[in-house]
């Protein structure tokens, strides 16, 4: 299949499964045309996957179709967004129809679930990788960012904790139980929380997605708010399924395990009690607090201890200050 047959054949149906009246000049021109409205602002961000690095080598494309659209709208998400569009780069080793099929389809999925539409890309050969640039928009000013935390806010997180890092533990297994499943679904289709973000807009004071794993994505937060945090390791979020196929590494997988796909943002204590009334599908649940002092602690049955970032970095580590 040559590119433009590629284009046409497999990615054009994406883009017209999925249009937008805000996009009115998508995919097949040099550059699309988005609308924004007054009153609003554009945010976007843009993300890579490259092939075991950030997925499995002959990964199913149809996931990976799902899982990289998911993994690029969870920064919209994080900023309290309403999903718009996206630009898709593709590197291939070889325009396989079948594996072109199957990605195009996850992703159709994935864009009519998330509301966003395909605006166009370019596709080249070489290893495989996957670059998305998501588009949103906001009511002017009230995008939510990592620099807000001030001490005494709650420290929440939504969902659970650890599940699509202890995922990988299956991923090539032939377990077919209710709980491996389940923890497999975490990793395969990550759900961006897109709603709960919306609705932090004029509640949250800083938030970020978990991508990298908890304890590394939080101290972004409190690097940028020039904070610090005490977390309780007895209060984090963990799946009936996690603790009872690793119940010996969930608290760890939960801290450091990324993938999951969460949000982890800060709160004033006055804003909880509404927060939880409209929330209630995300599962929020504050596992700890903001301190005036940098510094990352986790209290545990033994008492506080200072954690490290942690976490996945791609060229190094970090270290607890």
């Amino acid at each position: 299949m040559g590119e433009f047959d590629l284009i046409r054949q497999v990615f054009q149906p994406v883009a017209e499964a999925t249009a937008s009246p805000l996009l009115p000049l998508g995919l097949g021109d040099d550059c699309a045309v988005q609308i924004v409205e007054p009153g609003s602002q554009l945010v976007f961000s843009i993300d890579t996957l490259v092939e075991g690095v950030h997925f499995p080598l002959n990964y199913n494309p149809v996931f990976l179709g799902w899982r990289s659209l998911a993994i690029a709208t969870s920064d919209l998400a994080a900023m309290g967004a309403d999903p718009v569009c996206f630009t898709l780069a593709l590197t291939l080793p070889d325009a396989k129809p079948d594996w072109l099929t199957g990605f195009a389809q996850g992703m159709r999925q994935a864009a009519q679930a998330f509301g966003l539409t395909l605006a166009g890309g370019d596709t080249t050969r070489g290893p495989l990788t996957i670059s998305i640039q998501a588009h949103g928009t906001v009511p002017a000013g009230s995008a939510l960012t990592r620099s807000g935390a001030s001490a005494g806010d709650l420290v929440c997180v939504s969902g659970t904790l650890g599940d699509a890092a202890a995922a990988l533990l299956w991923l090539d297994s032939d377990n077919d139980s209710c709980d491996v499943q389940w923890l497999l679904s975490r990793y395969h289709h990550p759900q961006p929380r897109l709603s709960l973000g919306q609705t932090l807009r004029g509640r949250a004071t800083a938030a970020i997605d978990i991508s990298d794993g908890l304890r590394a994505d939080l101290q972004h937060i409190l690097t940028a708010s020039a904070v610090g945090a005490r977390i309780d390791a007895r209060k984090l979020p963990l799946s009936a399924p996690l603790q009872v196929l690793a119940p010996d590494r969930a608290l760890e997988l939960a801290l450091s395990g990324g993938d999951d796909y969460e949000l982890c943002f800060t709160l004033p204590p006055t804003e909880w009690a509404g927060l939880e009334r409209v929330s209630a599908v995300d599962r929020v649940t504050v596992i700890g607090e903001v301190l005036p002092e940098p510094g990352l602690w986790c209290r545990d049955a033994n008492g506080d201890r200072c954690v490290a970032a942690g976490g996945y970095d791609h060229f190094g580590g970090g270290a607890c200050r």
